[in-house]
């Protein structure tokens, strides 16, 4: 195959670039094999490894004999952790970098062998960036906070599985209880499930906090019964309540972990809450609140819209040192919660937000989510971008608020200030007028205001002399 005099030039062009890691090992990651290449100088520089434990040890031992120090990977999900994982413990200055920046150039043979090289060459050169890697006490609370999502989002599909068989047997619980797994629906799927049929009976197990009296839930459970639905219920029940004894083993495992991480500075005792809520089932089993404050040093529910499970989630993918981004805009650019232009021509194509399943990311939204009926400043400026935008975009603008609030929170220490409704109504109305007076001016106005009551303040234009 010939090679154009271009491709020559751009390759000569890149290796007289200077050399900025000079002891670095470029690696192709797979499923059964790792190249790897530390050099061009002989064949033993360019190796094949297999991907198991003892060939992970074969890897790095030759790691060590080349002089290797710093190590760069492609990021491709699972088949990567452990290989990084396993630089990281043996010392190994290690980054995985984004598919996109180690693809080969367009035009040239693709193969494992040729993207070690590919990747060692960028590397050596410093044209790799990193994906953001948390430190390891943080790697492992985030893979624990994920695993019990992850049993939250399955149990969820049992619960689905209940509310239709409940609506096979024609009973509608679902419209009298807010939750089948709260205490009055828990209390009547195993009465149900213990052969009860009476309507009235089944109303008398309803807790003393359910909005819905006695009357209306036995309208409600008078159904029509059915075995196969029975065992149905019976049977996602049981499938359900295996996933909450999982659940809670994990719960163990991350007030303990938490424990471990604990500062070893004295606090400040941490102020009781002002609103307590019910108790949802998938809520965790310890105070996360308490263990995050004497973990992190601050309370981060004080922050409108995130709860204990926002937090949680936040530090788990995050971490405790936000100096990893250089400044508050790299951080809501690695979010992905401010504008992603794209511009050619000198027009904007694109304006959108960049696309992606960060969990941190989605955590914000959530809270984000949770603020549309607060009556604090973010909540009336959700209400307000909501209204000019639409409720997506002003979820994400009202994120990309809480992202700035915490990075200032952890890098900074800056306290947190709430502010009410009514301080954001002023705001608004302020920049209304600020507005109003120099649009005037430009159109050759003057304004004046008239005297009026407190609650309805009135301007006057007069043309300018």
């Amino acid at each position: 195959m010939s090679i154009r005099p271009t491709t020559l030039q751009d390759t000569a062009r890149v290796a007289s670039l200077p050399i900025l890691h000079g002891q670095a090992a470029g690696i192709d990651v797979g499923d059964r094999t790792h190249w790897v290449c530390t050099g061009f100088d002989n064949e033993e520089a360019i190796r094949e490894f297999p991907a198991h434990t003892q060939g992970l040890h074969q890897l790095i031992d030759h790691l060590r004999q080349r002089g290797v120090t710093t190590v760069a990977m492609e990021a491709t999900g699972v088949y990567s952790h452990v290989l990084f994982l396993s630089l990281i413990e043996a010392g190994f200055d290690t980054i995985i970098t984004p598919p996109q920046f180690a693809r080969q150039i367009k035009g040239r043979p693709k193969t494992d062998k040729r993207d070690c090289q590919w990747i060692f060459r960028l590397h050596t050169l410093g044209l790799l960036p990193t994906v953001f890697q948390p430190d390891d006490t943080t790697q492992t609370l985030r893979d624990l906070v994920r695993q019990r999502a992850n049993q939250v989002r399955l149990s969820s599909h049992h619960i689905q599985r209940m509310q239709k068989a409940l609506t096979l047997m024609n009973l509608k619980l679902t419209s009298v209880v807010g939750d089948v797994t709260g205490v009055t629906g828990l209390k009547i799927i195993h009465a149900i499930l213990a052969g009860e049929r009476d309507a009235q009976k089944l109303a008398k197990l309803r807790d003393r906090r359910c909005k819905h009296s006695a009357a209306e839930i036995a309208t409600a459970l008078d159904g029509r019964y059915r075995d196969e639905h029975v065992l149905e219920l019976r049977c996602t029940l049981m499938m359900w309540e295996s996933y909450q004894q999982v659940i809670g083993v994990l719960d163990e495992a991350i007030e303990k972990h938490l424990r471990a991480m604990k500062k070893s500075t004295s606090l400040p005792p941490l102020p009781a809450k002002t609103r307590k809520r019910g108790r949802k089932p998938h809520d965790p089993r310890f105070d996360v609140r308490t263990a995050l404050y004497f973990m992190v040093g601050i309370d981060l529910t004080l922050i409108e819209g995130i709860d204990e499970i926002h937090a949680l989630t936040l530090i788990s993918e995050l971490g405790t040192d936000f100096s990893k981004w250089q400044t508050v805009k790299h951080f809501t650019s690695w979010l992905g919660l401010c504008p992603n232009f794209k511009k050619t021509g000198g027009k904007v194509k694109s304006s959108a937000t960049r696309k992606g399943k960060g969990r941190a990311a989605t955590a914000l939204r959530l809270a984000a989510w949770g603020l549309m009926r607060s009556k604090s400043y973010l909540g009336a400026y959700l209400r307000r971008q909501r209204s000019r935008l639409g409720a997506p975009k002003a979820i994400t603008a009202t994120a990309h608020k809480l992202a700035r609030i915490l990075y200032n929170l952890m890098r900074y220490g800056i306290d947190y200030v709430q502010r009410t409704e009514a301080e954001y109504a002023e705001q608004e109305r302020e920049r209304v007028e600020k507005n109003l007076y120099r649009r005037a001016k430009e159109l050759g106005y003057e304004l004046t205001k008239v005297t009026r009551p407190p609650d309805t303040p009135m301007v006057e234009a007069t043309p300018a002399n």
